[in-house]
């Protein structure tokens, strides 16, 4: 178990393991690596988005008991790129070296249920939900819970595992597209905004969160993030005392986002906690003074945690395997725009739905950060390039008078 290692600071040239070897875990192996630190992978899959950017990629299943015990004695300490490892993994590496977050955050956030009568148990306002186990108990909960969603409790994610029920005659066919034998149905709320807060916690204590993250979903995926969110001061206070809050009941070590929903009427309600840094989180790396990746790093070393100040607004929008459907996007466009980052994940084969990369867009405000973020996303799409603004004319005159 984690607890049995004493708290201490992992410095720069310490060996971080990380369970998970996606964007999440590549965009971390970078902080890290920019921080002076060896970082080693476990990953089911070789050559993976985080397996390309460390130092070592050790390739076995998770259930490789003898695998993942190897990986742990040959690292300081261990991290996970998301919530999904299983429990039996973690145990078998923290036999040999601190992980964080440990195994009493996972059995409570891989499972929607237990997560959603934690949050209720510990006084913070969900939507109202009902566990399912049949459709009986379906057909039941759906009288005062409809329209709602019904998910899977475990793996779902980016709209798998879900289906929404509108009216009564949906019922059977929602039951039967999750083929499980346990889910949870979930009430539909009269939403004004999603957002999400992403924070730092320590072993010691010590917490720091980034300001609120408004975000827009398509067909159930993250589309656009952009920050600031607009939220009012008492929105943005009562969000961040909730994330503190969670964090220190689940005694999170690392970093954490929660995707909070608010109602029409002002009632702000927690949807899910992401134990592990975020997509929404994404567009700190061009725009704060330390990255939601870097803090991580930081909070798992047991180092002091860096200033989340934003440096300016800034709006993130998602790249989908969509972008390939025509060849090689023309990646010229975006990158003839000079306030626009782009980071491309590695992924070999692009899919519909699957995430690829994504595109930060800065600007001297939140609503042209997204104008230019989505039309930066539209130009890859068209290989046109985007019209310049007033601001981008400027530059581009100042920087042709300095050449």
């Amino acid at each position: 178990m984690t607890d049995s290692f004493p708290s201490r600071q992992f410095l720069p040239d310490a060996t971080i393991g990380v369970l998970g070897s996606g964007q999440l875990g590549r965009m971390f192996a970078i902080a890290a690596k920019q921080m002076g630190y060896q970082v080693h992978v476990f990953s089911p899959t070789p050559q993976s988005p985080a397996g390309q950017v460390a130092d070592r990629e050790v390739h076995a299943a998770y259930d490789n008991i003898q695998a993942v015990e190897e990986f742990a004695r040959n690292v300081d300490v261990i991290t996970l790129e998301f919530e999904n490892v299983p429990v039996s993994t973690v145990d078998a590496a923290a036999q040999y070296a601190p992980v964080h977050p440990g195994r009493n955050v996972l059995e409570t956030t891989q499972h929607r249920l237990l997560e959603k009568e934690f949050l209720k148990g510990n006084g913070i306002p969900v939507a109202g939900f009902a566990a399912i186990k049949s459709l009986e108990d379906l057909h039941q909960a759906s009288k005062t819970l409809t329209p709602g969603v019904l998910k899977t409790t475990t793996l779902g994610y980016d709209g798998k595992g879900q289906a929404v029920i509108g009216h009564a005659d949906e019922i059977d066919s929602a039951w039967s597209s999750l083929e499980t034998d346990e889910a949870i149905l979930e009430a539909f709320i009269d939403l004004d905004c999603e957002f999400s807060v992403v924070a730092a916690r320590c072993g010691d204590g010590r917490f720091k969160a980034f300001d609120p993250i408004r975000n827009e979903h398509r067909h159930h995926i993250l589309d656009v993030s952009v920050s600031p969110s607009g939220l009012s001061e008492e929105i943005i206070l009562r969000a961040t005392e909730i994330t503190g809050h969670v964090m220190q009941k689940l005694d999170v070590v690392g970093v954490l986002c929660i995707e909070f929903f608010l109602s029409r009427q002002g009632e702000l309600m927690v949807n899910e906690i992401a134990p592990r840094c975020h997509n929404s989180g994404h567009l700190t790396i061009d725009s704060h003074v330390t990255s939601q990746f870097e803090q991580q790093v930081r909070a798992v070393c047991g180092l002091s945690l860096g200033s989340t100040r934003q440096k300016e607004p800034a709006a993130m929008v998602n790249l989908l395997g969509d972008c390939w459907e025509s060849g090689t996007p023309n990646w010229s466009t975006v990158l003839s725009i000079p306030e626009a980052k782009l980071h491309l994940y590695g992924k070999s084969t692009p899919a519909a739905k699957r995430k690829m990369g994504h595109i930060t867009a800065l600007a001297a405000n939140p609503e042209e950060a997204i104008r230019r973020a989505v039309g930066a996303r539209e130009a890859v799409h068209s290989g046109q390039p985007l019209p310049k603004s007033e601001e981008q004319d400027d530059a581009l005159t100042t920087d042709a008078k300095s050449c």
